[in-house]
């Protein structure tokens, strides 16, 4: 007899415990997400099906622990090398280029990567910098990428990809440059690893203490949230951006909460955004 289905009561429940505890929008018809996300931790207790894990879940007081699992299992990891080309020809034709003339005096640059996954989109931002950039070699420069799972970041900081996921995006050279075979998988080498900083963020949560940014990276994750919190965090990325500093967002998202806040610019045919002036 095949394992039951989880019930109307068992969505409405994990749509709730998704929204209180990590404010993300589980959308009706997406029983069969909650189904395929949630089997692994349902073998991993010992449990003979998702409903029957959604119901221990129910009955127990369950610890941070637990609905961190529940919560890392339920958000999208999707990425790759340059995703969506066009906004990383921005950053090295316009966008980096006027950051580092205005910073020459300082010499500090600080870029945060937020949900950034498995590293990809650090990674390819460390690569460019470093190729398309040397004259950064003696600057204080600081890449920070954030993801709320820990176990995705683990994953980030080791620096080690497929196959597969080498051939979604990353130029030959730039393998041929900044990897080295282990097995069957590829490494990222050392120079590359240590330009990052990774931390464990929640993004709907309350945040560390984080550096003043010049370039905050957003891509492709505000979709998940509610409107409210969608502002909440374009309020809070506002004010650690630099005044002249920039935003970077996924294709069809915007700063449509927050309009008198932000100044949108189309550069090299990618659109980015920077503050306004405080009031």
């Amino acid at each position: 007899m095949s394992a039951p289905a989880i019930t109307p009561d068992d969505f409405e429940f994990m749509k709730s415990l998704l929204h209180r505890h990590a404010a993300l929008v589980l959308e009706p018809g997406k029983e069969y997400l909650v189904e395929a996300r949630l089997l692994p931790l349902a073998r991993r207790a010992a449990c003979a099906s998702v409903h029957d894990y959604i119901t221990l879940l129910r009955a127990t007081s369950a610890s941070y622990d637990v609905r961190q699992a529940v919560v890392e299992a339920m958000t999208i990891h999707e990425t790759s090398f340059f995703r969506d080309w066009k906004p990383f020809e921005t950053l090295k034709a316009s966008v980096l280029p006027k950051l580092i003339a205005a910073r020459t005096t300082t010499r500090e640059l600080t870029i945060w990567s937020a949900a950034c996954s498995t590293g990809q989109e650090p990674y390819s931002l460390a690569m460019m910098v470093r190729d398309s950039f040397p004259e950064l070699l003696g600057w204080k420069l600081k890449i920070l990428a954030s993801d709320v799972s820990n176990d995705i970041l683990a994953k980030a900081r080791e620096g080690k990809f497929s196959q597969l996921e080498i051939n979604r995006g990353l130029p030959a050279h730039l393998l041929i440059k900044h990897f080295e075979r282990k097995g069957v998988d590829w490494v990222i080498k050392e120079d590359i690893r240590k330009l990052i900083e990774w931390k464990q963020i929640n993004l709907s949560a309350g945040w560390p203490l984080l550096p003043s940014a010049d370039l905050v990276l957003l891509r492709n994750v505000l979709i998940y949230f509610s409107n409210d919190t969608r502002k909440d965090i374009l309020g809070r990325v506002h004010r650690m951006l630099k005044p002249d500093g920039y935003l970077l967002m996924g294709t069809g998202e915007s700063t449509m909460n927050l309009p008198n806040a932000y100044e949108r610019l189309q550069l090299n045919g990618a659109c980015c955004y920077q503050p306004t002036k405080r009031g």
